[in-house]
C-alpha cells in the first residue's frame, strides 16, 4: 500500500480557489521566543525552513502583536512598522524555497499582557498576569482596529501568504466577545451582537485591505472551558459571521488559558475534541481546521476520513519531529519521533522566558547550531545504559558514522521510561521507545540486552571512548526503621516487584512522588503498549471529559458542566469538584514547608495537584519523619506529632548517581564521557538527559 492510499484525505490537496495548500496539514501557531533573540529571524527561517522541507503544508508563526499595549510581554514580537516586516522577509523567502506556504498569526494578548500597558475592553484583572488592565475607549478600540490591519498588510509585504487572526484562548478579541470580561454599555458591549462586532470588524477590515487572494484563518474559541463563556448557538452564530466577512479557514481553539481543565497535557487522549469541530463543521462553508493532542498520521487520518474536519493543525508534533509529513508521505511511519505531550521543553521554557525546544528533540529551535553532520573520524564507541541519555547519544553518534556497541543490563531498553509509562496519562512514552528502537536499528547499533558489563570487558573490546550511562538508584533516606519490611522504593511499586496495600504513605512529594501516587490511585492502569486509544470519537475521550467536568455539547456556558453553586465565578477546577471515591488511601508527604509539589512543571503541576486532589489523596508540607515500625509511620508536622497507619512507605526521596565504572576505565587511561543521570542525580530528568546525550554525540 502506497502512502497516499494509507493517508488519502490527510495527504491530498486543499483548494482554496486563489490558491492550493499541498496538503490537509498546517502547523499550528507556537512562540519559540526566537522572535524576540538576538539574530533569531535567521534562527526562525532555518526552523520554518525545515518544517516546510519536511512536507507541511500551511504554517503559522508564533503570536505577533499588532500594537505595543497587544504584546504578551514587554519585550514581545510586534508588527506595527515597516522595519518590522523586513526582518520578516527572510522567513517566508526560506519557506517558500522550500515549497511551503506560511502566514503570520496576529495576536493581542488584552489583559493577558504581561506589562503595566495591558488593556481590555474592560479593566478587570486576568487570574494569571499580576497586571489590572486599562480599559480601552471608543477611540482606542478603532485605533487597534486599525492595527490589526496594518499588522496584516505588513505581513502581506513581508512575503506572507496570509495571517491568522488570534481569536481564541482567552485573549483580547475572547475579552471582548464573553460577557464576564466585557461589563461595556457602548457599541462594543452588551448584547451578543455588539460584542462580536470587534472579531467580525478585524476580518472584515483586513480582507477589504489585503484582497481576496490572500488567506486569513479566524481562530474561533468552540469551547471556553471557563465559566461564563460562549454557548453553542453564540460559537456557531460568530463562526457564520466571519465566514461572511471573509475568512479563507477557521482555526479551532480550545480553552482559555486560564481555564482549569488540560486541553493539550500528554494525559489528555488523542483528539479529545474533535467531535466539537466536527459539529462545526456542519455549520459552514468554508474550511475548517481542527486541533489538539494529535499527535500521529493515523489519528490526523482517521479525523478527516470521518468527517470532524477539512484539516488538521499539529503544533508539538513539528518541534518533536520536522519530517513528520514526509516521513507519513514515504511509507516510514515509524521513524517519526513523536511528540508526548510533555510541555517540558517547549511551553514550560516559553514561560520561563527561555528558548522553546522540544524533549524528545533538543535540536529543534537550535537547527542553526545543533547539527549531525558526518563523522570526519569513525569511532569504535561503547555506551553503558540505555535509558534516555545512552539512547539519545548511541542512536546519533551512529547516525554520525560511529561504531557504536550499547550495552544494557535490562532485558529491555528505556530505562526511566519504562517507568514513565506505566504511569496513567503518560502512556505517550512508548512512542518514544518505539522511535529509539527504530533508530537503533536502522542506524545499526549493536544492541547487548541482558548484559551488564564489567570495565575489563570494555578494555578487551578496545573501544576508543566509552560512555556510561548508567543512570541512577533510589536514595534510601536516614530515618530510624528505614529497613522495616513496610518500606519500598518507587522502584518496586512501578516495576510492580511488590503489593502494595490499601494505605500508603510517599515521602518526597517530586515528580517521582506525584506519579507513584497517580499510579497507586488509578483504578484502571495503562497495559503495555495502551495509548488511552487513538482518537475523540473513543470512550477514552467520553472519561476524560465526564472526570473534568466538560460539556461536549456546550450547552452550558463555556462547556463547563459541572459549577459550583455557591460561587459561580470560582476556578476551582471539574476534577476537584467530583466526589469519586479513591482506590487507595495515600498521603504524599515533603519535608519542606510551602505548596505541595511547588517544583513540578508550570503548565502541568495544577494539573498533577488537581487530580490527586480529585483521588482524595491527602497532601502534607512541612514533615519531619520520626520512625517507621509495625504501626506505620510516626511523623511530626507543625508542632504536633500523629502515626499514619499505613501498609506501605514508598520511599521517593531522591536518586544517587550509579558510575561504579568510571574510576576503572580513568584508571586504564580510556578516553570516558558521563551523561544523563549517571552525571547528575537530580528528579529524573529525560530532558537534560537526552539533550546531553545528543551535544555529546554531535561533539565527537
Amino acid at each position: 500500500m502506497t502512502s497516499h492510499k494509507k493517508y488519502p484525505h490527510l495527504l491530498s490537496p486543499l483548494n482554496l480557489g486563489f490558491t492550493q495548500i499541498r496538503n490537509r496539514v498546517l502547523m499550528g501557531s507556537m512562540h519559540t521566543g526566537l522572535e524576540e533573540a538576538r539574530c533569531g529571524y535567521a534562527k526562525l527561517a532555518r526552523f520554518y525552513a525545515e518544517r516546510a522541507k519536511g512536507g507541511v503544508g500551511l504554517m503559522v508563526t508564533g503570536g505577533i502583536s499588532p500594537n505595543l499595549a497587544g504584546r504578551v510581554s514587554p519585550l514581545g514580537a510586534q508588527m506595527s512598522h515597516l522595519y518590522h516586516a523586513w526582518k520578516h522577509i527572510r522567513i517566508t523567502e526560506a519557506v517558500h524555497q522550500e515549497g511551503g506556504k506560511i502566514a503570520l498569526q496576529i495576536l493581542h494578548a488584552g489583559r493577558y499582557a504581561y506589562h503595566p500597558l495591558a488593556v481590555a475592553p474592560s479593566s478587570i484583572q486576568s487570574p494569571i498576569s499580576p497586571f489590572r488592565p486599562w480599559k480601552l475607549s471608543g477611540r482606542c478600540i478603532e485605533k487597534t482596529l486599525r492595527d490589526f490591519v496594518r499588522c496584516a498588510s505588513l505581513a502581506q509585504r513581508a512575503g506572507y501568504d496570509g495571517v491568522e487572526v488570534m481569536g481564541s484562548e482567552g485573549y483580547l478579541i475572547n475579552q471582548f466577545i464573553v460577557q464576564k470580561t466585557n461589563l461595556r454599555k457602548d457599541q462594543w458591549g452588551g448584547c451578543y451582537e455588539n460584542r462580536i462586532q470587534f472579531p467580525i470588524e478585524i476580518v472584515k477590515r483586513i480582507r477589504d485591505k489585503v484582497g481576496p487572494n490572500f488567506i486569513i484563518i479566524y481562530r474561533l474559541s468552540m469551547l471556553d472551558l471557563i465559566e461564563g463563556g460562549s454557548n453553542w448557538e453564540e460559537i456557531v452564530h460568530l463562526g457564520k459571521e466571519i465566514e461572511k466577512a471573509g475568512a479563507s479557514l477557521i482555526n479551532t481553539g480550545i480553552g482559555w488559558h486560564e481555564a482549569r481543565i488540560p486541553t493539550i497535557a500528554t494525559m489528555v487522549p488523542r483528539a479529545a475534541f474533535t467531535s466539537i469541530t466536527q459539529r462545526m463543521k456542519q455549520e459552514l462553508k468554508i474550511p475548517l481546521i481542527t486541533t489538539n493532542r494529535i499527535n500521529t498520521p493515523e489519528v490526523a487520518e482517521s479525523i478527516l476520513a470521518a468527517g470532524h474536519a477539512d484539516m488538521v493543525s499539529m503544533a508539538r508534533p513539528f518541534l518533536a519531529d520536522p519530517e513528520f509529513v514526509l516521513k507519513a508521505s514515504t511509507g516510514r511511519e515509524n521513524e517519526i519521533n513523536t511528540c508526548i505531550g510533555c510541555n517540558q521543553a517547549c511551553l514550560d521554557h516559553v514561560f520561563q522566558g527561555k528558548r522553546a525546544s522540544c524533549l524528545v528533540n533538543p535540536r529543534a529551535c537550535y537547527e542553526t547550531q545543533l547539527n549531525y553532520f558526518p563523522a570526519k573520524h569513525r569511532r569504535k564507541i561503547g555506551v553503558v545504559g540505555a535509558g534516555p541519555a545512552g539512547l539519545a547519544f548511541a542512536t546519533t553518534a551512529a547516525q554520525r558514522g560511529h561504531e557504536v556497541t550499547l550495552y544494557e543490563a535490562d532485558s529491555q531498553i528505556g530505562g526511566q521510561f519504562n517507568l514513565a509509562k506505566q504511569i496513567p496519562g503518560k502512556e505517550e512514552f512508548n512512542e518514544t521507545l518505539r522511535y529509539f528502537r527504530t533508530q537503533l536499528e536502522l542506524h545499526h547499533v549493536n544492541l547487548k540486552l541482558g548484559c551488564r558489563v564489567k570495565a575489563t570487558e570494555l578494555l578487551k573490546e578496545g573501544f576508543e571512548q566509552v560512555v556510561i550511562a548508567t543512570g541512577v538508584i533510589p536514595r534510601k533516606p536516614k530515618i530510624p526503621g528505614i529497613d522495616h519490611p513496610k518500606v519500598v522504593s518507587y522502584l518496586d511499586v512501578l516495576q510492580k516487584k511488590v503489593t502494595i496495600g490499601p494505605s500508603v504513605a510517599i515521602l518526597g512529594a517530586g515528580g517521582i512522588g506525584f506519579d507513584v501516587a497517580a499510579f497507586l490511585t488509578e483504578e484502571n492502569p495503562p497495559a503495555e503498549g495502551d495509548l488511552r486509544l487513538q482518537s475523540g470519537s473513543y470512550p477514552a475521550a467520553q472519561v476524560f471529559m465526564e472526570r473534568w467536568g466538560i460539556d461536549p455539547l456546550v450547552k452550558a456556558r463555556g462547556g463547563i458542566a459541572t459549577v459550583t453553586q455557591n460561587n459561580p465565578s470560582s476556578t476551582q477546577s471539574a476534577a476537584e469538584k467530583t466526589n469519586l471515591p479513591p482506590a487507595r488511601q495515600v498521603y504524599l508527604l515533603q519535608r519542606t514547608p510551602g505548596k505541595v509539589g511547588s517544583k513540578l512543571s508550570k503548565t502541568t503541576g495544577w494539573i498533577h495537584r488537581a487530580t490527586l486532589k480529585n483521588k482524595k489523596v491527602v497532601m502534607m508540607d512541612a514533615v519531619q519523619y520520626e520512625q517507621i515500625d509495625q504501626q506505620g509511620l510516626h511523623i511530626e508536622r507543625k508542632g504536633k506529632r500523629q502515626i499514619l497507619c499505613v501498609d506501605h512507605v514508598v520511599i521517593c526521596a531522591g536518586q544517587e548517581s550509579q558510575r561504579e565504572l568510571l574510576d576503572e576505565l580513568s584508571k586504564a587511561q580510556i578516553t570516558t564521557h558521563v551523561i544523563g543521570g549517571a552525571d547528575v542525580a537530580a528528579e529524573l530528568d529525560a530532558k537534560r538527559a537526552i539533550r546531553q546525550g545528543m551535544l555529546l554525540a554531535s561533539s565527537i
